[in-house]
C-alpha cells in the first residue's frame, strides 16, 4: 500500500499472537480489498459472520489498484485488524474472500473465494500486462507461483434456471458466441482464473447460470469451482423496497415530485467521462436545472466510487458546484446509492451496473452513454445496453422524461438475469463460506444488513430562482426554475437565497429566503432577521425564514410579519409559499386580521397554505420601507 504501509500486526495474528489474544478461534476469514468499489460488496457479506465466536475477521488491501484513496478511511471505520499485504500472504488463513481479481491472490495461504463486485461479470479486459485499463479491478501479475485448489468439486446451486429457456424480451435477447471482440471477459476467462494452467480459486461465486454457461465455454477448467449464490447487493435492495417513500423523504422528494437519478460508471466513455463522442454532463446539468421546474423534479447523482475517490470528493463537488447550488444532491457512493435507486422515478445512466440494477428494479432508464465496446457481447448487460432507450441530449429534457415514464414497461431481462436466487443469496453464500471453513453453519438464519435510511438532505437551492405566477383570487399557479419556466404564464419575480454565490443577486431579489432554527442566536430569530433583510435590501418585498419542512416566517413589506404553514394536504417547499404570498399581495391581495388560506398550485397538485399574522415585533423602521 505504499511507503506509509502499516507495520505487521502482532494481535490477533503474528508469531506470538497466542500469548496476547483473549480468545482462540477456529477460523480466520481474511477480507481482501482491492479498492473502495470492491470493498462495498465485501461489506454486504459481513453480517454472515456476525455472532460467531469461532471466527476472527481480518482485512487487507492488495495495493494493486490505482484507486487507493478512501481505503484507509474505510478500514478505520470497519475497526477490523488490518494486515499489510506482505503479512497477509505470509499468514495462513482458513478463508480469504475477495470481490476482485486484482492483486496476487494466488499467493494467499488458504481457501480463496472470489465474487463479482458488480452485476455479474460483464466487462471485457485483456490479460494483465497488456496495457488495458481494468473495469474497477486492477491487475494480477501471473507467473509468480501456483497454489493447488483445495476444495474439490462443488455442485452449482440447485433450483436455478438454465439460460436459453424460452424467449427473452429486449434487454435480455439472445447472445451469439463469437460475436464482437474476442477480448476476454474480466473474471470469466483463463487469463484471470488460471495460474500455470490450473484454477487458483476454490469458489467462484456467480449470480446467475448464464455466467456459468459462459464460464464453461471459455474456461471449463474453472467450472468446478463455480458456486451459484445470487446477488447480495440486489437482495438488500429488494428488502428495502417497502421503505421507498422513507428514502425519498430523506432527500426532500415531496408528493408528486419526480426524482431523477443520474448515474455514471467510472471510465472515460461513461456518462461522467469525456472520452466518448460528446462530453455530455457539463452541458446537461445546467439544462436540467433550467428545464425541470424546482417544484416538480428533484435531481440526484450517483457516481462510481472510482470517480469519487479517483478525482477526489472535493474535486467532484467543485466540478458540480453550480448544479449543487441548483439543488443537485450528491449521493454517497458507498452507503446510499442503493437507496437512491429505490427512491428514483427515472434513471439517466450508462453501461455500468447501476443502470442494470435500476432496470431490474423496474425503474425507467434512459442511457446517455452506451459503451458497447467495453462489454462482453454475450452478457445480459450488453443486451440491455443495445436495446434500452437513449437520452437525446439536444431535445427537451422534461418531455423525454415524461415519455419514458408514460411508456415504460418493466424489462423482464434484467429482473431475470441479475440473480438466480432473488432474496436467497445470504443463505447460499453462508453455506458456501462455512463449507470452505470446514465449520458447521450457525443455527440462526443467514441475514443481510437492511439498508440504512440516509441522513435528511432536503434541497438547498442557493442559486436564484425565476418565478412565474398567475393569480386568480386566492389561487396562485406557480413555477420556479433557474431560467424562465418553460410553460408558465403570468407575472415574474426573482427569488434569491441569502447565501447566494453572487451578492449582487440580492439587490435584484423580490423575495429573499434562508433556512434556520427559530432560536438561532446568530440571526436573532425569524422576525429580527426578516426586518434586517428588508432594511438592507429596499427593493425586496418579502423576506422568508424557513424553520422546517412545511413552515416559514415571512415579513411582507407594508403588510407585516406572517406565519406561513402547510395545510393538512400540502406538500411543497416553504420557499414557494413566500413566492406565492408575494405574487398574491402584488396582485392586490389583502390580509384579513384573522389570516387566510392561499391555494398554491404547482404541476403536481394544489397545496393549501395558511397565512396568519404574528404578534412578534420586528425592528422599528423596516416595515414601511
Amino acid at each position: 500500500m505504499g511507503s506509509a504501509d502499516p507495520a505487521a500486526i502482532r494481535v490477533p495474528v503474528g508469531p506470538d499472537a497466542a500469548r496476547w489474544t483473549s480468545r482462540r478461534v477456529h477460523g480466520r476469514v481474511l477480507l481482501v480489498v482491492h479498492n473502495v468499489t470492491s470493498a462495498g460488496r465485501l461489506l454486504d457479506l459481513l453480517p454472515l459472520f456476525h455472532d460467531d465466536f469461532r471466527v476472527q475477521l481480518l482485512v487487507t488491501s492488495t495495493g494493486s489498484s490505482a484507486f487507493q484513496s478512501g481505503v484507509r478511511e474505510l478500514f478505520a471505520e470497519l475497526g477490523l485488524p488490518v494486515l499489510p499485504w506482505e503479512q497477509a500472504v505470509a499468514t495462513p488463513v482458513d478463508l480469504a474472500i475477495s470481490a476482485s481479481f486484482g492483486g496476487e491472490l494466488h499467493l494467499i495461504k488458504g481457501k480463496l473465494c472470489v465474487l463479482s463486485h458488480g452485476v455479474g461479470y460483464t466487462k471485457k479486459l485483456a490479460r494483465p500486462g497488456a496495457g488495458s485499463r481494468e473495469p474497477g479491478a486492477g491487475s494480477r501479475e501471473p507467473g509468480a507461483g501456483s497454489r493447488e485448489p483445495g476444495a474439490g468439486s462443488r455442485e452449482p446451486g440447485a433450483g436455478s434456471r438454465e439460460p436459453g429457456a424460452g424467449s427473452r424480451e429486449p434487454g435480455a435477447g439472445s447472445r451469439e458466441p463469437g460475436a464482437g471482440s474476442r477480448e476476454p471477459t474480466f473474471g470469466l476467462a483463463p487469463d484471470w482464473l488460471l495460474e500455470d494452467g490450473k484454477p487458483f480459486v476454490d469458489a467462484l461465486v456467480l449470480s446467475h447460470p448464464e455466467q456459468l454457461a459462459r464460464l464453461r465455454r471459455v474456461c471449463p477448467e474453472a467450472a468446478e469451482a463455480a458456486v451459484l449464490a445470487g446477488d447480495p447487493c440486489y437482495d438488500r435492495m429488494l428488502a428495502g423496497r417497502p421503505y421507498r417513500q422513507r428514502f425519498r423523504r430523506a432527500w426532500g422528494v415531496r408528493r408528486g415530485q419526480r426524482l431523477v437519478v443520474l448515474n455514471s460508471t467510472w471510465n472515460p466513455e461513461g456518462f461522467f467521462g469525456n472520452g466518448g463522442s460528446e462530453d455530455l454532463l457539463p452541458s446537461l446539468l445546467p439544462r436540467l436545472a433550467a428545464e425541470l421546474p424546482a417544484d416538480e423534479y428533484r435531481v440526484a447523482a450517483v457516481l462510481h466510487p472510482n470517480i469519487w475517490y479517483g478525482h477526489g470528493p472535493g474535486q467532484v463537488r467543485a466540478w458540480l458546484d453550480r448544479a449543487r447550488r441548483h439543488g443537485l444532491v450528491l449521493v454517497d457512493p458507498l452507503s446510499s446509492w442503493r437507496q437512491a435507486l429505490l427512491a428514483a422515478d427515472v434513471v439517466i445512466g450508462d453501461f455500468g451496473a447501476v443502470s442494470y440494477y435500476a432496470a431490474a428494479l423496474g425503474t425507467p432508464v434512459l442511457l446517455a452513454a452506451a459503451g458497447d465496446e467495453r462489454l462482453d457481447p454475450e452478457a445480459p448487460l450488453a443486451d440491455f445496453v443495445r436495446t434500452a432507450p437513449r437520452l437525446d441530449p439536444h431535445a427537451p429534457l422534461g418531455a423525454q422524461l415524461e415519455r419514458a415514464l408514460a411508456s415504460h414497461r418493466p424489462w423482464r431481462g434484467p429482473a431475470e438475469f441479475v440473480s438466480s436466487a432473488p432474496g436467497g443469496s445470504a443463505a447460499l453464500l453462508r453455506r458456501s463460506f462455512y463449507r470452505l471453513l470446514d465449520l458447521d453453519e450457525p443455527t440462526a438464519p443467514a441475514l443481510l444488513e437492511p439498508l440504512a435510511t440516509p441522513p435528511y438532505e432536503p434541497p438547498r437551492r442557493t442559486a436564484p430562482l425565476r418565478v412565474r405566477a398567475r393569480v386568480r383570487g386566492r389561487r396562485i399557479d406557480i413555477e420556479r426554475s433557474a431560467e424562465h419556466p418553460y410553460a408558465a404564464s403570468g407575472e415574474g419575480h426573482l427569488a434569491v437565497h441569502e447565501e447566494t454565490r453572487n451578492p449582487s443577486d440580492l439587490a435584484l431579489a423580490d423575495v429573499i429566503v434562508r433556512e434556520g432554527t427559530p432560536d438561532d442566536p446568530r440571526l436573532g430569530g425569524p422576525a429580527h432577521w426578516a426586518a434586517e433583510v428588508l432594511e438592507r435590501h429596499p427593493q425586496c418585498a418579502v423576506a422568508a425564514y424557513i424553520t422546517g419542512p412545511d413552515t416559514c416566517t415571512a415579513y411582507a413589506r407594508q403588510h407585516g410579519l406572517l406565519q406561513l404553514s402547510a395545510g393538512p394536504e400540502a406538500d411543497i417547499d416553504p420557499a414557494a409559499y413566500a413566492s406565492a404570498l408575494h405574487a398574491w399581495l402584488n396582485a392586490g391581495g389583502t390580509m384579513p386580521p384573522e389570516g387566510t388560506t392561499l391555494r398554491v398550485r404547482t404541476a403536481h397538485g394544489t397545496h393549501p397554505v395558511v397565512a396568519e399574522f404574528l404578534t412578534a415585533s420586528p425592528r422599528s423602521g423596516a416595515a414601511g420601507r
